[in-house]
Parts: C-alpha cells; structure tokens; sequence
C-alpha cells in the first residue's frame, strides 16, 4: 500500500463525474488500498478516487474501525435530515455546515465484486453521502448553507 496526494480544490477532476467502474478488479482493489492508507494518514474517515485523481467510481470510508471499499455506490433509499458541520480533505482547514440525510441504503459492489447493500445512519450516512458527491463532481462548498467558525478561524481574525 502506497500513501498517495490528495487532490485539493480547483482541480477539474474534482468538478466532474466519475466514470463508473465496468468490473472490480486486483488494480482497483489495490488502488483501493492506497485510499484507505491516503485517508488514514490525513485523518479522515472518507476518500473518493477523484480526490486522488483517478476518476473511477470508487470510494473508501471507515467510521467505526471496519474500513471498507465500495465500487459504482448508489443511494437506494434516504430518510429524516439533519444540518451538521463538514470538513473535506481536499478543501484543507474550512468546515461549512451541509443539510444530509440522516438515514440511507446504498447499494454498491465490494472488494470482491459482489453486490452489497449498506444500510446507515448518523456519521456514517453522512460520510457515504459526502464521498458519493465527490464522484458527481459535487463538493461540500457547493452544498454549504453556511461558513462554520473554527477555534483557528476566531484565532486569525
């Protein structure tokens, strides 16, 4: 496994749609791995392809020590809302308040290539919701209701 760089704001591959993966294969897998090494060594919970800048279908997340990859993710089912504060490792030291669902299914294949529904709520739903965006070339600016205020934020003004 490889750390890889995290694409950060202004590239294009962070505007447009990823193409969708046609089979799971070693390479991808393996990319895969090198997303989960890239977004544990930045801290986060959650990575898509473009933000690495492959532009696949791709995301990788892990909120309650069980990572998992997910190819061609797509949400089936969503419920109940919820504004919360949301940071992104490609947009370095900003958080902005974004309005998600607070329940959903997304349907995916794993690893393996099999098909895998996962239902979630609470972060992890918020986590799913916020990498499926990156592989529709949505970012967090273009959902935020508002500009957070951080403790570095109030220190710097």
């Amino acid at each position: 496994m490889a750390v890889r760089e995290i694409v950060l704001i202004g590239d294009p591959i962070l505007e447009k749609k990823a193409e969708k993966v046609p089979s799971v294969t070693k390479k991808l897998v393996k990319i895969g791995n090198d997303m989960l090494e890239t977004m544990y060594e930045a801290n986060g919970v959650g990575l898509a392809a473009p933000q690495i800048g492959i532009s696949r279908r791709l995301i990788v997340f892990d909120v309650d020590e069980e990572p998992r990859m997910l190819f061609n993710p797509v949400i089936i089912k969503q419920s109940g809302e919820e504004i919360d504060v949301e940071g992104c490792l490609s947009i370095p030291e900003r958080w902005v308040y974004v309005k998600r669902f607070t329940e959903l299914e997304v349907a995916g294949l794993n690893e393996k290539g099999r098909q895998v529904r996962i239902k979630a709520e609470g972060l992890l739903a918020r986590v799913l919701q916020h990498e499926i965006d990156h592989l529709d070339g949505i970012l967090i600016l273009d959902r935020m209701i508002e500009e957070a205020v951080t403790e570095t934020k109030k220190e710097g003004e």
